[in-house]
């Protein structure tokens, strides 16, 4: 009884998962160069990533709306929104970072870890390196 428990429990994130990972394919975020043509303001701009974050949007936009009508989630206890709270010089200085690396590879973890199956070798070295920033930053900071 306890597996299908675990397996009902751990399904729609599998599910989440392969749709998150197969738009990213179809939309063409796991290739770096549409990534880094979106970033190419003065040169060869390709609008894709626009498009794609503009789908993210307009869903988002429909969560929002539809939370505050909903009980609780489908999938857990509670809600687990933002506060203003959470805007720390640690995140900030985290998403500055997450976002030099973002255009200097042309990837980020999502498309990254997607990219494994596209182009292995290339996403690895990726993948491997940015699990090793996050393991560097596990061992240096604090627990406060």
């Amino acid at each position: 009884m306890g597996g299908v428990v675990m397996i009902s429990r751990q399904l729609p994130i599998l599910v989440s998962g392969v749709l998150f990972g197969a738009g990213l394919t179809l939309g063409g975020m796991t290739d770096p160069a549409r990534v880094r043509g979106f970033l190419d303001l003065f040169g060869d701009w390709d609008p894709t990533l626009a498009f794609v974050m503009g789908g993210a949007v307009i869903v988002m936009a429909i969560a929002w709306w539809l939370q505050p009508k909903l009980a609780r989630p489908l999938f857990a206890d509670a809600f687990a929104l933002p506060s203003r709270r959470d805007l720390t010089p640690k995140l900030i200085g985290g998403s500055a970072l997450f976002g030099i690396g973002w255009g200097v590879a042309g990837l980020c973890p999502g498309p990254g870890v997607a990219a494994l199956v596209i182009e292995p070798v290339s996403a690895a070295i990726f993948v491997t390196a940015m699990l090793a920033g996050m393991f560097l930053v596990r061992l240096t900071e604090s627990d406060t």
